[in-house]
C-alpha cells in the first residue's frame, strides 16, 4: 500500500509521471457552481479555502501583487475595463447565470503605434515580498503551488480579448509589425515578472502553468509551422525559466490539441492540461498510448458531458472509466476541461469529486 502523501508530494509525483497515494484533485467553477457548494458544506462566502479542501483539492495558486498604477480608466458604460490590460468585458445573462463576455476590443484595426505603445505593466510595479510571505502561510501549507494560469504566455486568447479573434488570426498570418513588437514587448514583461515571482518563492514553488488554446473540437486554429514560428519561441522563453528552477511546467491547450505534444516534448514540457475528451485525438486512451510516455495528464473530465447533462449514475460512470485508463502507471491529475459550469447540477459536482477520492486511491 502507498504511504499517505501530502497534497505537495501527490502533486509532484504525478507531474513527474510517477504514481502517488491518490490521483491529485483539482477545481475550477463559475461563480454559481461555488456559492451553491459553499452553500451545500455550511461555508461562508469568504470560505473558498475550506471548499477546496472539503472537495480533497491539491492545489494553491499565487503571484505577486501588483501595487502600480491603473493604466486604463473604467469610463465605459455598462462595461467593464480592465485597469492593467486595457480589456473591455460587459455581463451576459443566461437560463443558469450569466459571464462576462470580451467586447468593444481596443485594438481592432489598430495601427503600428497603437500595437507597439500600449500600456503595459512594469515588473518593478509588483510587490515580490508579498508572494514570499504567502508561501510561508496557512493557506499555502503542505498544498501543491503553482504560479502562471491558463492564460499565461498566451497569444491567441489573451491578445484577441483587445483585437478579437479573428484581427489575432490574421496578425500572425501576416506577421503584423505592430501585433509583432506588442507580443515581444508583452512578453518581456511578462517573463521578468515570472522570473523575479518564483525567486521570491524561495524554493516553494512546485510549478508552472502556462496556456494557449490550439484546436477547435474539430481540427487545430492554426498550423503547425505556425505555431512554431510565433507561439512556440514565446512558450519556449517561459519553459526555460521553469527549467532554471527545476521545477515542471504545464501547458494549458483547449480543443483538438495533441497535434502539438511532440513539440511539447521537445520544449521540456512537463504536463498538458484540459485534455477535452470529445474533441478530436483527444480521447484519453489515445493520449495516454501514444504520449504517457513523455507526459503527465491534468484534466479529461468533461463539462460539456455527463456533468453537465447526464445522472449523477453517469458522472460516476465517466470518472471511473477516466481513471481506469489514465491512473495506471501515474502520471495523472484530476479535473474538469473547464470551468464548471452553471448548468451543471450541484449533485453531479458532488459525485464527481466523490469518486475521485474514493476510486482514485492507488
Amino acid at each position: 500500500m502507498t504511504k499517505t502523501m501530502t497534497s505537495r508530494e501527490r502533486v509532484v509525483t504525478a507531474l513527474n509521471r510517477g504514481t502517488p497515494d491518490r490521483v491529485p484533485i483539482n477545481y475550477f467553477a463559475n461563480s454559481d457552481i461555488n456559492r451553491r457548494l459553499l452553500e451545500h458544506f455550511g461555508l461562508a462566502e469568504n470560505e473558498y479555502n475550506k471548499l477546496l479542501d472539503a472537495l480533497g483539492v491539491d492545489y494553491r495558486g499565487g503571484g505577486a501583487t501588483y501595487t502600480g498604477p491603473a493604466l486604463f480608466e473604467n469610463n465605459l458604460p455598462n462595461r467593464n475595463v480592465d485597469p492593467t490590460s486595457g480589456i473591455v468585458t460587459r455581463w451576459v445573462e443566461h437560463d443558469s447565470g450569466g459571464y462576462w463576455d470580451y467586447t468593444d476590443f481596443p485594438l481592432k484595426d489598430a495601427n503600428y503605434e497603437t500595437m507597439a505603445n500600449w500600456p503595459l505593466t512594469s515588473p518593478d510595479h509588483y510587490d515580490y515580498a508579498s508572494f514570499t510571505d504567502y508561501v510561508k502561510s496557512d493557506v499555502v501549507g503542505d498544498y501543491a503551488l503553482c504560479v502562471g494560469g491558463a492564460g499565461c504566455a498566451d497569444v491567441i486568447n489573451s491578445t484577441g480579448m483587445l483585437m478579437s479573434a479573428e484581427e489575432v488570426l490574421i496578425a500572425m498570418a501576416s506577421e503584423d509589425e505592430g501585433f509583432m513588437a506588442y507580443l515581444k514587448r508583452k512578453n518581456d514583461v511578462g517573463v521578468e515578472i515570472m522570473a523575479r515571482t518564483i525567486e521570491a518563492g524561495k524554493g516553494r514553488v512546485d510549478f508552472m502553468w502556462i496556456g494557449e488554446d490550439l484546436g477547435t473540437q474539430n481540427s487545430p486554429i492554426i498550423s503547425l509551422e505556425m505555431y512554431r514560428k510565433i507561439i512556440r519561441p514565446i512558450h519556449q522563453r517561459y519553459i526555460d525559466i521553469a527549467k532554471s528552477f527545476n521545477i515542471p511546467i504545464m501547458i494549458h491547450t483547449c480543443g483538438s490539441s495533441s497535434w502539438a505534444y511532440n513539440d511539447f516534448i521537445e520544449m521540456g514540457i512537463t504536463t498538458v492540461d484540459t485534455l477535452q475528451p470529445e474533441a478530436k485525438n483527444m480521447d484519453p486512451k489515445y493520449l495516454k498510448e501514444t504520449f504517457g510516455h513523455a507526459l503527465s495528464f491534468h484534466g479529461c473530465i468533461s463539462t460539456a458531458g455527463a456533468l453537465a447533462y447526464g445522472t449523477v449514475e453517469d458522472v460516476e460512470r465517466d470518472v471511473k472509466d477516466t481513471l481506469d485508463i489514465m491512473m495506471p502507471g501515474g502520471g495523472y491529475l484530476l479535473a474538469p476541461t473547464h470551468m464548471i459550469q452553471d448548468n451543471s447540477p450541484t449533485e453531479n459536482v458532488l459525485k464527481m469529486y466523490e469518486v475521485a477520492k474514493e476510486y482514485g486511491k492507488y
